[in-house]
């Protein structure tokens, strides 16, 4: 495994974000787009990452309180910006993997127009979907809290590096 890209990123009053770092693996694969999300599909699956999708990222800010994500990008290229408006802009690549805790936000600023990714859930959770636009849920923070820590690295599974010791 290659060393993971950390990100921190703090409750401004809007967005909660999460004491969990956002973790980013780049370039874990290198397959064409359909065999590229086949494998990121196979291997979030086999890690107990599941309820997978295949689209793209909204262009809004959102968050989820209920349970963490993972995004595998399979083509094309994008901008997003993590951590609510104060946070943090990124370029990412089809074969980059990220792994957004519980309420981080996220919305992708710009993409082409092959742009897509695999996302997924820790045991196949259904997220809810907060958007910063709305009122902020009372005791969010409290909810997110409690969101407990996956079973394993969606990529890398038991591993002893990667996210379960980043976010041990």
């Amino acid at each position: 495994m290659d060393t993971a890209e950390i990100y921190h990123f703090m409750d401004d009053g809007v967005t909660p974000n999460n004491s969990f770092p956002v973790v980013v693996y780049r370039k874990v694969i290198e397959f064409e787009p359909e065999h590229a999300a086949d494998w990121l599909e196979d291997r979030f699956e086999q890690n107990g990452w599941t309820n997978a999708f295949r689209w793209r990222v909204y262009d809004y800010h959102h968050y989820h309180s209920n349970t963490h994500e993972v995004l595998g990008i399979y083509s094309g290229t994008a901008s997003l910006q993590l951590g609510g408006e104060q946070g943090r802009q990124l370029e990412v690549h089809p074969g980059d993997v990220l792994i957004l805790p519980a309420g981080t936000g996220h919305r992708s600023i710009h993409h082409s127009k092959d742009f897509s990714v695999v996302g997924a859930y820790p045991d196949g959770k259904e997220p809810d979907l907060i958007r910063l636009e709305d009122k902020r849920p009372e005791d969010v923070s409290g909810k997110i809290a409690q969101v407990g820590l996956p079973h394993h690295d969606p990529v890398y599974g038991q591993s002893a590096e990667g996210l379960l010791k980043i976010w041990q």
